[in-house]
């Protein structure tokens, strides 16, 4: 399975693609999203990530992506994240499954 280079945040997006389309200020935003401004502006900043809360209000409010779209491009951004940060530290092991 090949991994996406270097995925952008989720916040990335609604801050450079969404938010100039429909014109919204990060505080116009929070309200019709109905969620705190600085909790949506540290998504945006990728200090935050999509919460399943946030996402599924993101569905809901945009014609467009799905809830799991959104999650999706935050598993992705993390997974990249995390193996480019070294990923862990254990032992590889072969799990042999035997058929029952």
């Amino acid at each position: 399975m090949s991994h996406m280079h270097n995925p952008p945040h989720p916040g990335e997006t609604l801050r450079e693609d969404v938010l100039p389309a429909l014109n919204l200020s990060v505080t116009e935003a929070a309200r019709e999203l109905g969620i705190n401004r600085v909790t949506l502006s540290r998504v945006l900043n990728g200090k935050a990530a999509v919460s399943i809360d946030l996402a599924l209000r993101l569905e809901a409010w945009l014609d467009g992506p799905s809830a799991e779209s959104w999650l999706k491009g935050q598993l992705a951004y993390d997974m990249w994240q995390a193996r480019r940060a070294g990923g862990t530290n254990v032992e590889r092991r072969s799990l042999a499954l035997s058929a029952a």
